[in-house]
């Protein structure tokens, strides 16, 4: 086996192949004149571990030409993060399945593919491939236990996730809960958790995914005014969309981390463990 990835996953793609002890194929990238990506590959007659983020339109076609250049062997593909995943189902008539689309084009070539934390593990059902989900949510557990603060209460932004609050919840034994919506009136929104209190305590919010962050902005300004001692966040997926980092920090949230799934300054946690696991 060896292991082969893409510009927007070489951090990930390194520790993987560090945690798995396998040899790394280079990859020499470069643009045509007209912006077209090109690249040119070492030669591989291994089994090959395609790692590749797909993060917009040239990460996706920088994927597909990686895949297209490694068909000579049987290929795995570890897919950390998949940009249009929430695209799952129609709203008004004429609208793709972004969702399939993306996973019918990421599929051919490849043999199996395993994605990190999607959105809904439902959308495994478009891959032309066998396909598996696997979570991060015990490694952003390990970093919620070795922070600093003292008996924190871990959130999901909504019901939605609360089973991932608990799944982060779970290494440490802390108390987890949803934040929850009530109309106060017609202009008027409160947000607090649903059954635990957050005065006094150190609130960590948790999600798979943190994109423009404006709800979880709203709540942390609100949490604070509840009397929690401080609000930080942690996600798998750091998108960031829009200056959500700085919207955050003026929010007073503390502290966001994120993993290597998207490469960020702030990739506080690493998927290469439960990924390793996985391909073993």
């Amino acid at each position: 086996m060896k292991l082969i990835c893409t510009q927007a996953s070489q951090v990930l793609g390194a520790r993987l192949a560090g945690r798995l002890g396998v040899e790394t194929i280079d990859v020499r990238y470069s643009r045509f004149p007209d912006g077209e990506t090109a690249l040119v590959r070492d030669g591989t007659d291994d089994e090959t571990v395609i790692v590749g983020a797909v993060t917009g339109a040239d990460a996706l076609v920088e994927l597909l030409l990686l895949i297209d250049a490694c068909d000579e062997s049987a290929n795995t593909l570890v897919l950390p993060y998949m940009a249009y995943a929430r695209q799952d189902r129609r709203f008004r008539p004429g609208e793709p399945l972004s969702a399939r689309a993306i996973a019918r084009a990421v599929s051919t070539g490849v043999d199996r593919v395993i994605a990190v934390n999607l959105h809904d593990p439902s959308v495994l059902a478009h891959f032309r491939v066998p396909a598996e989900h696997v979570s991060i949510a015990p490694q952003v557990g390990a970093w919620v236990a070795g922070h600093e603060g003292n008996d924190p209460l871990v959130l999901s932004p909504d019901d939605g996730a609360a089973r991932f609050a608990e799944e982060v919840a779970r290494v440490g034994g802390f108390d987890h809960d949803y934040l929850d919506k009530k109309r106060i009136s017609g202009e008027s929104v409160e947000i607090r958790p649903k059954s635990l209190p957050a005065e006094g305590r150190e609130v960590i919010i948790v999600d798979d995914i943190i994109s423009t962050g404006g709800t979880l902005a709203t709540a942390a300004r609100m949490l604070l005014d509840q009397g929690a001692t401080a609000v930080r966040a942690a996600c798998v997926h750091g998108v960031f969309a829009g200056g959500a980092l700085l919207h955050l920090a003026a929010a007073g949230v503390a502290e966001v981390v994120c993993s290597d799934t998207i490469e960020r300054a702030n990739s506080c946690i690493t998927a290469a463990d439960r990924l390793a696991d996985a391909l073993r």
